[in-house]
């Protein structure tokens, strides 16, 4: 769908979010660390994002 825009201005910040996206493993090891906490813990919020910049 990314592929598709048309307007210029658009389509150049698509392709700046996508040099750093995330890739999938990165989210899925942050979602198994909230899985894998002990029952005590009450992991209710996830905010994953990247640290690099383009």
């Amino acid at each position: 769908m990314a592929d598709t825009i048309t307007d210029p201005i658009a389509a150049q910040a698509m392709e700046a979010s996508r040099s750093i996206a995330l890739q999938p493993d990165a989210v899925a090891r942050a979602v198994a660390y909230a899985i894998e906490q002990p029952s005590d813990v009450d992991v209710n919020e996830i905010v994953v994002r990247p640290t690099a910049s383009a």
